[in-house]
């Protein structure tokens, strides 16, 4: 597994960045929205099958 590649920054949620893209182990991820979450978490069932959720409860979608 390679060390993640963050692009540019365009915002932030609950103190941490939100990267326009992440790139992992040779795929692209978009930044595509914020999770719905509660006190319980964030439910994976939000998640379509080209996206990935990664902490504070960001949502990246697989560039095409």
């Amino acid at each position: 597994m390679q060390k993640p590649v963050y692009g540019p920054t365009v915002g932030s949620h609950l103190g941490k960045p939100i990267y326009q893209s992440i790139e992992s182990d040779g795929i692209k991820y978009n930044f595509e929205r914020m999770a719905e979450c509660d006190s319980d978490g964030c439910p994976l069932q939000q998640l379509a099958s080209n996206e990935m959720m990664v902490n504070p409860g960001l949502i990246y979608s697989k560039a095409s």
